[in-house]
């Protein structure tokens, strides 16, 4: 039987400039003395004024969901943020939840959290989703349309690259041959990934592919008894093996 854990989410955003941000290392300590699984943090780059598409589940958003701050919130940098954790924490796991991986460059974000791994002690899990605006992605040069896409590249870039001594990637948009990174991550086989998402084929697909945790959303965060055999239904029938989620 799996054991249950217990992860918190850090307040790493605000409406207006809350001045300090100690209150972060403050609660990511205390999670720490107070024997807490995992401390989490949120993401986002960038905002466009369209936040309506928060509340609309056609786009990644939450049917009646409203985006917490404004344009003009301030969010912390995820992994920035977790390095900074990472010096003021001994025990507890450090994750995300959730990246939006694929707005950053799949070998960067494969080298970044390699070393977040690395310096961590293994502490590190790497929780992912597509997002849910539109202009968010534009502003990175991406196209929106093609988000699940380019996060499929980025986890197999990713995860070639700490599994590899000498990489090699053939994928459309991507290739490379011979490729060295180091240091690998301290974890064996490579950051764990979660997946998060409404669960449906591409969600389930990707579970099977990469995930090693679901991070449920929308409908299927609200009825986890009903949402979780589906889940592991829907892995299965996609070629995974959910039993060790």
């Amino acid at each position: 039987m799996t054991t249950p854990q217990l992860s918190i989410s850090l307040r790493t955003y605000a409406a207006d400039d809350p001045g300090t941000w100690q209150p972060i290392l403050d609660h990511a300590r205390a999670a720490d003395a107070a024997g807490v699984d995992r401390v989490l943090v949120s993401d986002h780059v960038v905002f466009g004024e369209n936040l309506e598409a928060y509340g609309r589940p056609e786009t990644g958003g939450v049917e009646g969901g409203r985006q917490p701050t404004g344009p003009d919130g301030y969010w912390l940098e995820p992994l920035t943020t977790l390095s900074v954790l990472c010096g003021t924490t001994t025990r507890v796991r450090l994750g995300t939840n959730i990246l939006i991986a694929a707005l950053r460059r799949p070998v960067v974000l494969a080298k970044a959290a390699a070393t977040l791994d690395v310096l961590s002690g293994g502490r590190l899990d790497l929780g992912v989703g597509i997002g849910w605006q539109r202009e968010e992605y534009e502003a990175a040069g991406l196209d929106f349309g093609d988000r699940g896409r380019q996060l499929d590249l980025t986890l197999e870039v990713c995860r070639t690259l700490w599994r590899e001594q000498r990489a090699k990637v053939d994928l459309p948009g991507l290739a490379f041959d011979a490729i060295h990174m180091m240091p690998k991550p301290a974890q064996p086989g490579g950051v764990p990934i979660w997946v998060s998402g409404r669960l449906n084929a591409r969600v389930a697909s990707r579970l099977a592919r990469f995930g090693c945790g679901w991070i449920p959303w929308g409908d299927d965060a609200t009825d986890l008894a009903a949402s979780i055999p589906r889940m592991r239904d829907a892995v299965a029938a996609a070629g995974g093996d959910a039993d060790g989620m």
